[in-house]
C-alpha cells in the first residue's frame, strides 16, 4: 500500500496498478481502492485482516479424524475456550477447501485408492502392433454352472496388443488362474493358426503386474526363450497398465454385465439378487459365449469400431499395420510352453518315473535304460512330453500308467466333499463351545459371563481333554516289551520243506 500511496502522491497511480495490487493480496479492486481512500484520509495503512491458515496441526487433526471437518471445527473451539478467538464452522471449512487439495481430502478419508480418483495421468504415446502387449487376469463376475452341479466365478488371462486394443489370446478358468492359464493364453495369443489367429506373433515386450503366477519361474523362462521382454510394474497401479484395465471394464460393461447371475446386479432392500433361481450358463457355454465376444471385440464382420483407431476395428488397425511379425513355429510353440523339471529320467520297465507316478506309451518298447527329460503343462499331471536328455530331441507323449477311471474319479471328490463337510461342521460345533457370552453393559462395569455350565460337565470336559494331552505326551519305547504270556498260543515258523 505504501507503493500505491507513493505513486498517488506523484499522480501515476493507475487502474492497472490497483488490479495488479487486488491479484497479489487475492482481494478485490474495490478493497484496494477502499484501503487507499482510508489512508488518504487517516494518513496510515492498516494490516489486511487476518485469516484462518490450516498448519500443520490442524492437518494432523483433520487426518486423525479422517477428513471431519466438523470434528476438527469441535476441538478448534474447544482448545480456545472461553476467551479465546474461536473460528466459525465456515471459516475452517473455507480454509479447508482453499489450502488443502481435493485430492489430499479424498485420501484422508477414503485412502490412497480416493486420492488416486483426483489424480491426472498422462496417456502413453501409441505404438506399433506387437511392440507392447499387456496382460492381467479378471474374475468374471457371473456364476457359471460345472459338471458336478457347483456355482464358480470363473477366471479370465488375456493378452491384448497397446497398439490396436487387439485381444491377442485369452485362457478362462473355472478357479484361481495359475501359471497353466498364463501359458495356455500366450500360446493361444502367439498363434497365427486357426483357431488363435489373427492377431498374434511375437511381442516385443510385455507388462504385466507382480501376481505370482506371473512372475514364476516359469513364465519368464518361457518369455525369455522368445527373446520376449518382460516389464514387472510397481504393485497396485493399474493406471500403468491401462489398456488391460480399460479392456476388463469394457468386459464387464458390454458382456458380462448382460449373463444370467451376474452377481453385480441389481439387489432389493434385503441386499440379495432381484432373481437369485436364474439359471446358470454351464461353463462350457460360458467360453463359448466369450470367445465370441472377444472376437466381435476385435472386429471381425465389421463388428467393434474405436474412434482412437480412426474408427477401425482393431483387427482392421492390426492388419494394416506394415510393421513385420516375428512368429513361431506351431509344433515349436508347443513345447515351448511346457516346464521343465530339469532332471534326467531313465526308461523302465515300468515307463517313465515322475512325482511318484509312472509313465507309459507304445513308443518306448525297446527303450529302456534311455536317458529322457520330463516336460509338462503345469497342472495337467495326466499327460506328459519326454525328450532325449543329450540330444533334446522330442521322443513323443506318454500317459499315467493306472488313471482311475471318471467313475473312480467323481466318488473320490463325493468323498473329499463329505470329510470337508464334517471338518466344517466340527469346526463350527468347537467355536460354539469355545464362545463365552457377557451381559450387556450400561455403565462401567467388570464383564459378567451369562453361560451357565454345570460342575459335573465342567469335570467331564476337562476330564476328557486331560486325557488327550496325555494320549499325545505318551511313549510307548521307553520300555522292552516282556515276555508273551504262556497262555498264548504262538505261531510256528513255516515249513518249506516237503511234507512227511
Amino acid at each position: 500500500m505504501r507503493l500505491l500511496l507513493s505513486l498517488d502522491a506523484a499522480g501515476r497511480l493507475t487502474t492497472e496498478d490497483v488490479r495488479l495490487a487486488a491479484e497479489g493480496s487475492d482481494v478485490s479492486e474495490r478493497t484496494v481502492w477502499r484501503w487507499l481512500a482510508q489512508a488518504r484520509s487517516e494518513g496510515e495503512v492498516q494490516s489486511p485482516r487476518e485469516r484462518f491458515e490450516i498448519t500443520d496441526e490442524v492437518r494432523e487433526r483433520l487426518a486423525f479424524w479422517r477428513g471431519n471437518v466438523s470434528a476438527v471445527h469441535r476441538e478448534l473451539v474447544a482448545a480456545a475456550g472461553e476467551g479465546g478467538k474461536r473460528p466459525s464452522r465456515a471459516t475452517v471449512q473455507r480454509a479447508v477447501a482453499r489450502d488443502v487439495l481435493r485430492g489430499e481430502l479424498a485420501g484422508l478419508r477414503g485412502g490412497e485408492r480416493a486420492r488416486r480418483a483426483h489424480e491426472v495421468f498422462l496417456r502413453r504415446p501409441r505404438v506399433h502392433r506387437n511392440e507392447v502387449w499387456e496382460a492381467d487376469h479378471v474374475e468374471v463376475p457371473v456364476e457359471v454352472l460345472l459338471p458336478d452341479d457347483r456355482l464358480v466365478k470363473p477366471w479370465v488371462t488375456w493378452f491384448v496388443d497397446v497398439g490396436t486394443d487387439a485381444v491377442c489370446g485369452a485362457a478362462v478358468t473355472p478357479g484361481p488362474p495359475s501359471r497353466e492359464s498364463i501359458l495356455a493364453a500366450l500360446r493361444a495369443a502367439i498363434s497365427l493358426e486357426e483357431p488363435y489367429g489373427p492377431p498374434g506373433g511375437l511381442p516385443g515386450a510385455v507388462r504385466i503386474d507382480r501376481g505370482k503366477d506371473f512372475l514364476s519361474k516359469t513364465v519368464h523362462s518361457v518369455l525369455a526363450g522368445l527373446a520376449v521382454r518382460v516389464v514387472a510394474l510397481p504393485g497396485y497401479t493399474p493406471h500403468l497398465k491401462g489398456t488391460v484395465e480399460s479392456l476388463n471394464n469394457a468386459a464387464e460393461t458390454m458382456f458380462f454385465a448382460a449373463l444370467p447371475r451376474y452377481t453385480h446386479a441389481q439387489q432389493g432392500a434385503n441386499g440379495k439378487p432381484t432373481d437369485p433361481d436364474a439359471p446358470a450358463l454351464p461353463f462350457e457355454a460360458f467360453v463359448a459365449e466369450f470367445l465370441t465376444w472377444v472376437r466381435w471385440w476385435n472386429g471381425e464382420n465389421e463388428g467393434h469400431t474405436i474412434a482412437a483407431l480412426g474408427g477401425r476395428t482393431p483387427l482392421q488397425a492390426w492388419a494394416e499395420d506394415p510393421t513385420p511379425l516375428s512368429t513361431v513355429p506351431a509344433a515349436d510353440l508347443r513345447l515351448l510352453m511346457l516346464e521343465d523339471d530339469g532332471r534326467a529320467r531313465t526308461i523302465t520297465p515300468k515307463g517313465v518315473s515322475w512325482r511318484g507316478r509312472h509313465y507309459v506309451a507304445a513308443w518306448m518298447t525297446g527303450q529302456v535304460g534311455l536317458a529322457v527329460r520330463v516336460r509338462h503343462m503345469p497342472h495337467h499331471e495326466h499327460e506328459i512330453e519326454v525328450f532325449g536328455a543329450t540330444s533334446g530331441k522330442h521322443l513323443g507323449s506318454a500317459t499315467l500308467a493306472d488313471a482311475a477311471s471318471a467313475e473312480e474319479v467323481a466318488a473320490l471328490h463325493r468323498a473329499r466333499s463329505e470329510q470337508q463337510r464334517r471338518l466344517r461342521a466340527d469346526l463350527r460345533a468347537a467355536e460354539k463351545a469355545r464362545r463365552v457370552r457377557y451381559a450387556a453393559a450400561t455403565e462401567a462395569a467388570p464383564l459378567q459371563p451369562v453361560q451357565a455350565v454345570t460342575a459335573e460337565a465342567a469335570r467331564a470336559e476337562l476330564a476328557t481333554a486331560q486325557d488327550t494331552q496325555l494320549q499325545a505326551a505318551a511313549r510307548v519305547d521307553l520300555f522292552a516289551p516282556g515276555p508273551p504270556s504262556p497262555e498264548w498260543v504262538l505261531p510256528h515258523a513255516s515249513r518249506t520243506g516237503p511234507k512227511p
